[in-house]
C-alpha cells in the first residue's frame, strides 16, 4: 500500500485524537498490555483508544509514536492482509528508533487479521485493536491469538459514567439533597428511556441517531457480514423479541410470528439470526437456572445492549424499559452470570438470580397492585435456596425495606440501584 496515503490517515487521525472531547470511562487497563476492545457499534470503543493514546504521551511519549490506523478510512478500505508489514514500515519511518505504539480500529474488516496480531505480540510490540463482531470474542478466536491479549467488552455508557458526562454530581451525599437527587432522576429517567450511546448524548434529534445506529448493526454487522438475503425476517424478529422484553421467548414461537407477517422463514433461521444479533452486541439472552439444557438454550429471555436502541420498537415503553435498564446493569457487573428462574413445580417466576453474588433481582415499574406477587416470588426463592442472600425489587421510584418471613427485601428506586449495586 502506497506509504503517503497511510502517512496521512496515521497523521490525520491523531490531530484528531488531540481535539476530540473524551469523557473518563469507569474501565481500567493495565500499563503495555495487549487489549482487544469489541461491543455494539458507537460504544464509545475507539474514544477509548484515544484516552490510551493521550495518556502514553502524558507519560512521556512522542506523538510520533501513535500509530493510529482506523480500518473504516475510505483511503484504506481496498487494504488486504499483505498490507499490514506496509503499517510496520511506515511506523518506523515516522517513530525512527523510538517505540511505537499501535492502535487498530475496527480491524475486523481486515480478513487474516488475527495472525497479523498474532505476531505483533510475539515480536512484544504494543498494541490494542477494536472491532464490533463477537466472534472476535469466540473459543476459536482466542485460541488463535493464544492469549496474548485482554479481552474487554464495551457497552454503552452505565449511569455513572452518564452522570461523570454530565458533570452531575453522584456520591453519597448528593443523594441526601434534594437539589442532588433530582438532577439524578431527571437523567435516569432519560437514562432509561433513551439508553447510553456516547454520541447520541450530543444530538436534538436522539431517536434519529438511535435508529441510524440500529440500521448499521442491521445493515453492515449482520445482513452484510452474515449474508443474510431475508431481510424482512430479520427485521421482524428483532422487532418481536423486543416486544417479548420481559418474558421467554421459543424460536418456534419467533418463526411462526414472522410468517404470519406473511414472511418466510424457519425455526432454524430464527435461531441463526438470533445468534448474529448476539455477535453484533445488538442483543443478549438470560437462561432459564433451574431448566434443563435444551430448555435454557431453547426458551431464553432476550434483552438489548443499549435501551435506546429497544423504544425504537415499544409502543407502552416504561415497564420494558427499566427490566432493559437492569439487565444490561447486571450484565455488565455479572456477564453471562446472570439468569432468569422460573419454575413448573414451585411456581416461582423471578427476573434475575445471580449466583455469583447470591441475590435475586425484580424489576417491577410500580409495586401497586403487583406487590404481593413480587415479593412471593423472591419470598418463595430464598425459602427454597439457602444461597439468596440478597433480594431487591428495582421500582421506578418506590423505596422502602420490607422484612417478611425473617427475610429482608430492598425495594429500590431505579437510578439507586443503577448507582448502588
Amino acid at each position: 500500500m502506497d506509504h503517503n496515503i497511510l502517512k496521512r490517515v496515521i497523521l490525520e487521525q491523531t490531530e484528531l485524537i488531540k481535539k476530540v472531547p473524551i469523557c473518563g470511562r469507569d474501565y481500567f487497563f493495565e500499563k503495555d498490555v495487549n487489549y482487544l476492545f469489541v461491543g455494539l457499534r458507537r460504544a464509545g470503543k475507539s474514544t477509548l483508544l484515544y484516552k490510551m493514546a493521550r495518556d502514553l504521551v502524558e507519560a512521556g511519549c512522542e506523538w510520533s509514536q501513535i500509530i493510529f490506523v482506523n480500518f473504516e478510512d475510505d483511503r484504506i478500505l481496498d487494504f488486504k492482509r499483505a498490507d499490514f508489514d506496509d503499517i510496520l514500515e511506515v511506523a518506523y519511518e515516522l517513530a525512527g528508533d523510538r517505540e511505537a505504539h499501535f492502535f487498530f480500529d475496527e480491524i475486523q474488516l481486515v480478513e487474516g487479521w488475527e495472525h497479523f496480531a498474532r505476531r505483533m505480540a510475539d515480536q512484544k510490540k504494543h498494541v490494542c485493536i477494536t472491532g464490533s463482531n463477537a466472534k472476535m470474542l469466540s473459543s476459536e478466536m482466542e485460541a488463535v491469538l493464544g492469549g496474548r491479549y485482554i479481552s474487554k467488552m464495551i457497552m454503552p455508557f452505565s449511569f455513572s459514567e452518564l452522570l461523570t458526562y454530565k458533570s452531575i454530581v453522584h456520591d453519597e451525599n448528593s443523594l441526601l439533597t434534594a437539589s442532588g437527587t433530582g438532577a439524578i432522576i431527571r437523567t435516569c429517567q432519560e437514562y432509561v428511556a433513551e439508553g447510553g450511546l456516547p454520541e447520541m448524548l450530543n444530538m436534538i434529534n436522539k431517536r434519529d441517531y438511535i435508529k441510524s445506529v440500529f440500521e448499521k448493526v442491521i445493515l453492515g454487522d449482520i445482513l452484510e457480514r452474515e449474508k443474510i438475503k431475508n431481510q424482512m425476517a430479520l427485521r421482524l424478529m428483532v422487532k418481536k423479541i423486543a416486544e417479548t422484553v420481559m418474558h421467554e421467548v421459543s424460536f418456534n414461537s419467533l418463526a411462526g410470528n414472522v410468517k404470519s407477517a406473511g414472511v418466510k422463514t424457519s425455526t432454524d433461521s430464527m435461531i441463526e439470526y438470533a445468534s448474529y444479533a448476539e455477535n453484533a452486541y445488538l442483543l443478549f439472552r438470560t437462561r432459564n437456572f433451574v431448566s434443563k439444557f435444551a430448555e435454557k438454550e431453547s426458551l431464553p429471555r432476550f434483552y438489548f445492549y443499549d435501551s435506546g436502541i429497544l423504544s425504537l420498537f415499544l409502543v407502552d415503553k416504561a415497564p420494558a424499559l427499566l427490566e432493559n435498564t437492569v439487565a444490561v446493569h447486571l450484565k455488565r457487573r455479572f456477564g453471562d452470570d446472570v439468569y432468569y428462574y422460573k419454575s413448573r413445580q414451585t411456581g416461582i417466576d423471578v427476573d434475575f438470580y445471580i449466583p455469583e453474588a447470591k441475590c435475586a433481582v425484580q424489576a417491577a415499574y410500580s409495586l401497586a397492585g403487583t406487590e404481593k406477587r413480587e415479593l412471593g416470588n423472591l419470598l418463595s426463592l430464598a425459602e427454597r435456596d439457602a444461597g439468596v442472600r440478597r433480594l431487591i425489587v428495582v421500582t421506578n421510584g418506590e423505596e422502602k425495606t420490607i422484612t417478611k418471613k425473617g427475610f429482608e427485601i430492598d425495594v429500590m428506586p431505579v437510578h439507586k440501584f443503577l448507582l448502588q449495586f
